[in-house]
């Protein structure tokens, strides 16, 4: 198949298969696919929890407003986005941004003071938004791989994240859950697989100037 066949095969996954379950060699894939999103600055200020426990699963499950997708599905992918911008963040992707492109550290030190002038003094609403926007551009990246293995994901906003953030402990770590993604196989009893994709026309969605 070639990239549309993928993306026709795929949708949003209302009832996973709870005894079907991703091989490890595929969850690594999918992992890395979404460590090599591109995000801003290269930052990467969120960090994606994997949860594969049942039993939590369970617990967030009527923060989930009962969607059973969250149950079911073989691994539940909850991306969370920092709340705040740390100097140390900085300077771990400057050290590291030095030993993988073998530049000497003294020679980044001006970017890396840019980045603290321009990250460091935004408003925390500002910093939310955008580590946010961050996010997603991840989560694109897991579908797609997802797909390309034909591997089910259904995205889910519809949650409450302050109780998620409580249950997983994210507030005193300065992260919020941002979105979730349960991810798996379609249970053969999900009929909206063999509903057709309804999309605006490309001339409608598209406009070149």
């Amino acid at each position: 198949m070639d990239i549309i066949d993928y993306y026709n095969w795929r949708y949003a996954t209302k009832k996973f298969n709870p005894k079907k379950r991703i091989a490890s060699s595929d969850l690594e894939l999918i992992k890395e696919a979404v460590r090599l999103a591109p995000s801003s600055y290269g930052l990467q200020l969120f960090k994606v929890l994997i949860i594969e426990d049942t039993s939590l699963k369970k617990k967030l499950l009527e923060a989930s407003f009962n969607q059973y997708q969250v149950v079911d599905c073989s691994h539940l992918f909850v991306f969370c986005n920092y709340t705040k911008v740390f100097e140390n963040d900085i300077d771990l992707y400057i050290d590291t941004k030095s030993k993988v492109n073998k530049h000497p550290l003294n020679e980044l030190q001006g970017y890396g003071s840019f980045l603290k002038n321009n990250l460091l003094k935004k408003e925390s609403t500002e910093t939310s938004i955008w580590t946010t926007n961050q996010v997603y551009i991840a989560l694109a990246h897991l579908m797609t791989a997802c797909a390309t293995l034909q591997i089910d994901s259904c995205p889910i906003e519809g949650f409450n994240a302050d109780q998620y953030n409580t249950i997983l402990n994210l507030k005193e770590r300065h992260m919020n859950t941002a979105v979730i993604t349960a991810v798996g196989y379609r249970s053969n009893e999900d009929l909206t697989q063999n509903q057709k994709k309804v999309r605006k026309a490309s001339n409608v969605l598209f406009e070149t100037i």
